[in-house]
């Protein structure tokens, strides 16, 4: 399938008191926006752990969007900064695993901002679209691929070497 036919898959993470009323403002008002996004309602954006983030893309999510209550508004006081140094945290480890920063994106929207939500779901899906297909399921099998080719690479050196010291395998012969 070429990229232009492709759409993305995006899975957002939305607090139950601002950024999910805010998406229900905007289908009650009829405001039309990507139908890419599935919707997971938390009761506080400071609920999502960095692991759910990772699941949805491992399972084939080709990005996240995280919407909460702006800060100072939070209903839980301050789930939304504990939000914040979690989606730091996130996006450099994402960085490590070579996940482009655009595939994953963290918003303040309040209730009354249907508009918003509007406009950074399109924004969202177009940005992930001109990324493509994020593939972690096909990664996960090349990365395996990978690791067995490793493996066998040590275990034909180990053998080689001929080395019978405990590191290697054989508990017999330590190394002084």
């Amino acid at each position: 399938m070429s990229n232009e036919n492709w759409e993305p898959r995006i899975v957002a993470f939305f607090c139950n008191w601002c950024t999910y009323t805010a998406a229900d403002l905007a289908g009650v008002s009829r405001m039309k926006y990507a139908p890419n996004i599935r919707v997971i309602r938390l009761m506080c954006s400071g609920r999502v752990d960095p692991q759910f983030v990772c699941d949805a893309l491992a399972k084939g999510a080709d990005g996240v969007l995280i919407g909460g209550c702006h800060p100072g508004d939070c209903h839980y006081v301050e789930g939304n900064y504990k939000m914040l140094r979690r989606f730091d945290l996130l996006k450099r480890m994402l960085d490590d695993m070579g996940v482009e920063k655009e595939r994953v994106r963290l918003e303040w929207i309040s209730a009354a901002e249907g508009e918003k939500v509007k406009r950074v779901v399109n924004e969202m899906a177009e940005a992930v679209k001109k990324l493509g297909p994020l593939g972690m399921p096909k990664k996960f099998n090349e990365w395996d691929s990978e690791m067995e080719h490793f493996a066998a690479h040590v275990a034909a050196t180990e053998a080689a070497s001929g080395c019978g010291c405990a590191v290697h395998g054989k508990k017999e012969t330590v190394h002084a």
